[in-house]
């Protein structure tokens, strides 16, 4: 499998590149190993090769085995029955989930997002910024005969995607900046069209046909918190046309914004 090149091996591993300040004075050798492997897998969006990973976190193979072993039994890693690769589970996304915040966003939004469904016959969802990544955090189906299921858990590009702009553009500055640093320049430029029009409504760049309907969450402060994703299928069957349900959507972002205190 190919991709970006991989942080260096040896005197550039990971250990190498934690300064002595931040280094504890009593570590765990195993527990770094395990932390290690979970952030470099983290950081990739495919699989990697036990020697792959070994070489990425400056130890040797046979050190990286029993970790591997363990993350997987306990569920925080799967491995590819024919490639042999190792990629990260969702274990830690529901470990993440059980946080308050993001309990409390997700029982603040279903109410509204159910509603939501209910009134257009098509499904929605919503996303958070996660490690410069969209996150999907909670999902409502349409109960149609049809519709666009995104699962619990996905994770997507800032750049390319109608929620990463919208997050992009209302997010807090502290959590954006850092991602908004590496877009290209027309990826800011949607940003900042986004930012003046207060949603958006494009084509989704990945599936054909969905027409990706998108406005900003926020928070008690000025800053979007979430942003609920409406991936609209259109139909001769369906049951709203696209204003409607642009409305609509804009309602329920509105009443998900005042659940949170807004």
């Amino acid at each position: 499998m190919s991709g970006p090149a991989l942080p260096g091996s040896g005197a550039q591993s990971l250990d190498s590149r934690r300064s002595e300040s931040q280094a504890p004075e009593y570590s765990v050798p195993a527990l770094d190993k395990a932390l290690d492997i979970l952030e470099l897998l983290a950081a990739r969006s495919g699989g990697l090769s036990q020697a792959v990973i070994a070489e990425a976190v400056g130890r040797s193979v046979s050190q990286v085995f029993r970790v591997l072993q363990t993350l997987e039994g306990r569920g925080y890693l799967v491995r590819e029955e024919r490639s042999g690769l190792y990629g990260l589970s969702v274990q830690m996304f529901r470990l993440a989930h059980r946080q308050e915040p993001l309990r409390g966003l997700e029982t603040a939004a279903l109410p509204a997002m159910r509603s939501f469904v209910d009134e257009v016959q098509q499904s929605c969802n919503l996303g958070v910024l996660s490690a410069g990544r969209v996150l999907v955090l909670a999902q409502v189906e349409s109960p149609a005969n049809f519709g666009f299921r995104v699962r619990v858990g996905s994770e997507f590009p800032i750049e390319g995607t109608a929620t990463g702009a919208v997050l992009a553009a209302f997010g807090a500055g502290s959590v954006t900046e850092p991602w908004l640093s590496g877009l290209s320049g027309s990826a800011r430029e949607r940003v900042e069209r986004v930012r003046l029009r207060g949603f958006e409504r494009a084509d989704d760049s990945l599936q054909p046909g969905i027409t990706d309907i998108v406005f900003p969450v926020f928070g008690r402060g000025d800053s979007a918190v979430a942003a609920l994703t409406v991936p609209y299928v259109a139909t001769s069957f369906s049951a709203a046309r696209t204003q409607e349900v642009e409305d609509r959507a804009r309602a329920a972002s509105e009443r998900i914004s005042g659940a949170l205190g807004h």
